[in-house]
């Protein structure tokens, strides 16, 4: 037998060649493609877009903006806290251990109020010790993103909170601080800094 005859009987033995032709899509499955795509349309342009927040994140920048309340003016402490605090010292105050410096039961807390507020101010960078824990971070400077009445709150806030029972303080005295520190433009240096302000 010739390689040529060989070579034909082993090509009539495979299968063909797949091959997709011209063979349309069946009817049944456009129907019901496009019934889906015609229900989605419609749950969607039936759908209640008015729940509140808490139902589905369908919240605007708006909602992540500071609030002044409209009775008398006061400022959401807690909100502050939440929106620019609790990524570091967590929503217990506790902070992360070796990390993030608790501010429960903090010294620097229940201190001098002037001193929280400079703290908060100007933030801090470098080693700080913190209920005999030494921490090396460093925490940003909050004068130019909050006012004096959001600072005010915020610091009132972990003030009277995690445990802490220090006084709360007031927009005035945030005020004054700030105009009496203006010109420090660097975070406080941790401990060296810090100590002498106690």
């Amino acid at each position: 037998m010739s390689d040529r005859s060989k070579q034909d009987q082993a090509q009539q033995r495979e299968q063909p060649e797949p091959y997709e032709g011209n063979r349309p899509v069946p009817w049944l499955v456009i129907l019901i493609v496009s019934a889906l795509f015609i229900w989605a349309i419609g749950y969607i342009w039936t759908t209640h877009q008015t729940n509140p927040p808490a139902y589905g994140d369908r919240r605007t920048a708006q909602d992540f903006k500071v609030a002044v309340a409209s009775t008398g003016g006061t400022v959401d402490g807690a909100q502050i806290y939440a929106a620019q605090c609790v990524a570091c010292h967590q929503a217990t105050g506790q902070g992360l251990p070796g990390v993030f410096p608790p501010l429960a039961g903090s010294e620097w807390v229940n201190g001098k109020a002037a001193l929280t507020i400079q703290i908060v101010l100007h933030g801090v960078t470098g080693p700080l010790t913190v209920k005999g824990a030494q921490y090396n971070g460093m925490m940003p400077m909050f004068k130019d993103k909050l006012d004096d009445a959001q600072l005010a709150a915020v610091v009132s806030h972990i003030r009277g909170n995690f445990g802490n029972t220090a006084e709360p303080v007031d927009a005035a005295t945030v005020a004054a601080e700030r105009k009496a520190t203006a010109d420090h433009a660097e975070p406080w240096n941790g401990d060296a800094d810090l100590a002498g302000l106690k």
